[in-house]
């Protein structure tokens, strides 16, 4: 896989903030079969940082309903990239 279709996107929230500031961590959608070794060579190869440590989290789809229909949405897998110490982080919206 490529590195753009492991990494899919940044989670911009109030909890990966606040990794960010307080451990230079930073939260990503990835790809549901990517392993943790294929998540730290794309930040690396995407982003040009050194990787400490990945950890994933497999998040279960939510049971969706619009009134009598019942849908579901998909899963899908969190990363938290701790980046290595001395590593400047990864600015996303730098111009806003």
């Amino acid at each position: 896989m490529e590195a753009q279709q492991i990494i899919r996107r940044p989670l911009i929230t109030e909890k990966s903030t606040r990794l960010n500031e307080a451990s230079n961590t930073i939260c990503f959608e990835v790809a549901r079969e990517a392993n943790k070794i294929e998540i730290a060579k794309a930040v690396t190869a995407l982003f040009g940082v050194k990787v400490a440590d990945v950890r994933v989290a497999n998040r279960q789809g939510k049971m969706k309903r619009m009134g009598r229909f019942i849908g579901r949405r998909r899963d899908w897998k969190k990363a938290y990239v701790r980046l290595a110490p001395g590593e400047k982080s990864i600015e996303f919206f730098e111009g806003v």
